[in-house]
C-alpha cells in the first residue's frame, strides 16, 4: 500500500527544455560536447558544495569572452512554464491527507531564485509537501543512493509504501534497486496529473 509519493520538480511540475538549453550552452561556449571538468562543476553546485559566486566565477574565468549576463541566461535557459493546473492538482491532493507529500529535486540556488521570481505560486507550492527536498540544500543529488536512503531515514518510511515519480530513468532506477516503487514519467506524453490513472496498479 503506498502511503508516500515522492515527486521530482523539473518535468514533472515545472516543463524544462532540456534539449534546447544544452544546445543553446555547447553553442554559447563553442564546444561539440561538455568537457568532464563543466559537468563535474554543475554536479558540485547542485549539492551545494560551491557558492553562486563561486560557480560564476569559474565560468567568468574559464570563458572570458562570455558576460555574466549571458552565463546566467545559459544556465537558466533550460526552465520554462508551471502549468496552474498542476499545481492545482496538487493542492487537492493535499488536501484528502491520504499521502505524506515529499519533493525531492536536484536544483541549485540560481534555479530557485529564477522560479522564485519567475512563478508567483512558488510558496503555495512549496507548502502543499510535508517535506521539501532539493540537492543544493542537503548536499545530496540523485541518482546516488544515499540521497533516497537520507530521505527513508529522515521519515521513517518503508520502501516498498513509497512512489517515487521523476523523469530520468537513472534516477528511478536507483530508487527501484532500494524498493521503492517508481514511475518514470515521459514529460512528452505524460502529466503527473494522471498519476493514479496511470498508476492504478499501487492503488
Amino acid at each position: 500500500m503506498i502511503k508516500t509519493l515522492i515527486f521530482d520538480f523539473g518535468d514533472v511540475f515545472i516543463n524544462l527544455d532540456k534539449e534546447d538549453a544544452m544546445n543553446n550552452a555547447l553553442n554559447l561556449f563553442e564546444v561539440e560536447t561538455f568537457p568532464e571538468e563543466l559537468i563535474a562543476i554543475n554536479s558540485l553546485y547542485e549539492q551545494g558544495l560551491i557558492s553562486s559566486e563561486e560557480f560564476i566565477e569559474f565560468y567568468v574565468e574559464n570563458f572570458p569572452k562570455l558576460s555574466k549576463e549571458s552565463i546566467l541566461d545559459a544556465w537558466n535557459y533550460i526552465l520554462r512554464d508551471f502549468p496552474t493546473h498542476r499545481l492545482e492538482f496538487l493542492k487537492t491532493l493535499a488536501k484528502t491527507d491520504d499521502y505524506k507529500l515529499i519533493l525531492l529535486s536536484n536544483t541549485n540556488e540560481l534555479h530557485i531564485n529564477w522560479i522564485k521570481d519567475k512563478v508567483e505560486f512558488y510558496d503555495d507550492f512549496k507548502t502543499q509537501f510535508h517535506e521539501f527536498y532539493l540537492s543544493h540544500e542537503i548536499n545530496l543529488r540523485k541518482p546516488n543512493a544515499n540521497i533516497y536512503e537520507f530521505v527513508l531515514l529522515e521519515n521513517n518510511l518503508k520502501p516498498e509504501e513509497c512512489l517515487f515519480i521523476d523523469d530520468t530513468k537513472e534516477n528511478t532506477d536507483t530508487a527501484s534497486k532500494l524498493g521503492i516503487h517508481t514511475w518514470n514519467i515521459n514529460p512528452t506524453t505524460e502529466d503527473v496529473v494522471n498519476l493514479f490513472t496511470i498508476n492504478n496498479h499501487l492503488f
